[in-house]
């Protein structure tokens, strides 16, 4: 199964980093390093809320009417801007996956990756779709219609292996530092270097060279 990196390394992935960076008027290094740090952030919230029967639900409906098309004609995609409908989509699926933690992880990865917050909001809401994108068109590919394969796809994006296991349960837990079940609680301050070890290095971790 493809992951994050094999999505960011791909030619679909450097089409996106590029159309990122055209619309927001970041360099090209800056939005790829941004995605590196916010799409396993994004797809560990969503995988957070699958957690749960009714996210569960919710995601498996939500996947079973995407197949990924939205990733079919990329050009078009950011072509003259991107369409505000699908900005507000991210809007409302960044909404519901971070919650009120929204602004604190834009402003946590404002910090660490060097572009501005409002930019940072903007990619993300542009990443957004086009995550849900790849995990329909997995999902498709691979008959996911239940909560054990809908852990697998997430999972496999996450990635593999004893390496990728630790650092996935270490996003884990900072993801909800507290247990209470509120997604990204400490990640502001992970990012940042606030607390030992941070999300850069987590990220290496899941994207560092083998």
């Amino acid at each position: 199964m493809a992951g994050l990196l094999d999505l960011l390394n791909s030619d679909m992935g450097k089409t996106i980093i590029s159309g990122v960076s055209s619309q927001t008027g970041q360099t090209t290094e800056k939005t790829q390093n941004l995605l590196s740090m916010a799409l396993p952030v994004l797809t560990q919230a969503i995988q957070r809320k699958a957690e749960t029967p009714q996210g569960a639900a919710g995601l498996l409906s939500s996947l079973g009417g995407n197949d990924g098309g939205i990733l079919d004609n990329l050009s078009g995609f950011f072509d003259g801007g991107v369409d505000e409908s699908v900005t507000n989509e991210g809007a409302g699926i960044l909404s519901n996956i971070l919650g009120d933690k929204q602004e604190s992880v834009q402003n946590a990865l404002s910090q660490k990756s060097g572009i501005d917050a409002s930019s940072v909001g903007s990619i993300l809401k542009m990443a957004a779709p086009l995550l849900m994108g790849v995990l329909g068109k997995q999902s498709t590919e691979q008959n996911v219609s239940d909560t054990n394969g809908l852990s697998g796809l997430l999972g496999g994006l996450i990635g593999s292996g004893s390496s990728a296991s630790q650092s996935q349960g270490f996003l884990s837990s900072i993801l909800d530092a507290d247990g209470d079940g509120s997604v990204i609680d400490d990640v502001a301050g992970m990012v940042m270097g606030k607390k030992k070890g941070g999300l850069g290095g987590i990220i290496g971790g899941l994207f560092g060279k083998k």
